[in-house]
């Protein structure tokens, strides 16, 4: 699989796996740690039904490796490692049908929006530490993501992401 780092936000990588099909179906190869600046430890399984967003999410540590297995999803990244006026903001599409994988380094605040009914697998760094979970508003006027909807689908959680106050951000 070729990587490509995603302008602007340096570390962000997107990668098109090879498709081998023939009549009786395909196979393709999604991870190869070689490939990556990080080692894996943990993979999960996240189901979303259409409408929902989840995010914006950042870890000091944690890196992710994203990849849709079933339906569509709008990927946002916003890189929170420098302060400025406006964080870099990325947003990719993953499908189903266009196989992709995401790379999101660590500082990198992330959500998704499920634009249909989807199942993301992703990968992790390190094992689930709740004292490196941080959230950032969806809607945030500063990051100013350019979501597909006005009017998501939240968890609780997500509906109490603060709004980004560099003075709060501490990556190191």
């Amino acid at each position: 699989m070729e990587l490509q780092e995603l302008e602007p936000i340096p570390g962000a990588l997107i990668g098109r796996p090879k498709v081998w099909e023939d009549d009786r179906g395909a196979f393709m190869e999604i991870l190869r740690e070689q490939n990556f600046p990080a080692s894996f430890v943990q993979s999960n399984h996240s189901h979303s039904k259409a409408g929902v967003l989840r995010g914006l999410h950042y870890h000091r540590k944690q890196a992710d490796l994203w990849y849709v297995m079933n339906g569509k999803a709008q990927a946002m990244m916003a890189d929170l490692r420098t302060q400025i006026d406006k964080p870099a903001v990325v947003s990719v599409d993953l499908e189903a049908g266009d196989p992709k994988v995401l790379y999101i380094p660590a500082g990198v605040a992330h959500g998704f929006l499920a634009v249909t009914d989807v199942d993301l697998i992703y990968w992790v760094t390190h094992y689930y530490d709740s004292t490196d979970e941080f959230g950032i508003a969806w809607d945030d006027p500063t990051i100013q993501a350019p979501w597909n909807t006005d009017s998501p689908l939240l968890s609780e959680r997500d509906k109490e992401n603060p709004k980004l106050e560099w003075d709060s951000i501490k990556l190191s």
